[in-house]
């Protein structure tokens, strides 16, 4: 823990061009999260990894439990996730930076370091909705047949 706590006190506080840091905007941060898995752990320690689906759905583990209802969208230059129900419904939203192959997630609403994360390409972890109905706002391709039926007569 303690080394870990030295390695994040040296990648912030160096600036020197081989830790060069780069902010990516949303649509970059959608093309490097989109289909890929992010690991990774939280600066108190807690380890995560989530499979980022073009759905929107975000499969894994957040860190204290599987994900259930997990969601995921990136907006101008930031990714937010959704995780639980609308009724209580949590939302967690990170300015993402880049240094070579390590992800650095700052928390929007303070600017402070949230999590450190690589990208896998794919799904190694074979990451999935272990046949779970799974609900996110917008996602026509996984709502309820009768929103499915609407949804037809309305494109016709």
């Amino acid at each position: 823990m303690r080394a870990f706590a030295l390695f994040l006190a040296a990648l912030i506080g160096l600036s020197t061009p081989a830790f060069a840091v780069e902010r990516l905007s949303g649509e970059a941060i959608k093309r490097a999260f989109e289909g890929n898995t992010v690991s990774g752990r939280y600066t108190n320690g807690g380890f995560f990894t989530e499979y980022h689906e073009a759905d929107g759905r975000a499969l894994g583990n957040n860190g204290w439990q599987p994900n259930k209802d997990a969601c995921w969208i990136t907006k101008e230059d930031q990714v937010c996730y959704y995780y639980g129900p609308p009724s209580d419904r949590t939302v967690h939203c990170f300015t993402v930076e880049v240094s070579g192959d390590l992800y650095v997630l700052r928390n929007t609403s303070n600017g402070m370091v949230n999590a450190l994360a690589t990208i896998e390409l794919g799904n190694p972890r074979k990451h999935s909705d272990q046949g779970t109905p799974w609900y996110c706002d917008g996602l026509i391709s996984r709502a309820p047949e009768p929103l499915m039926s609407r949804r037809r007569l309305a494109a016709r």
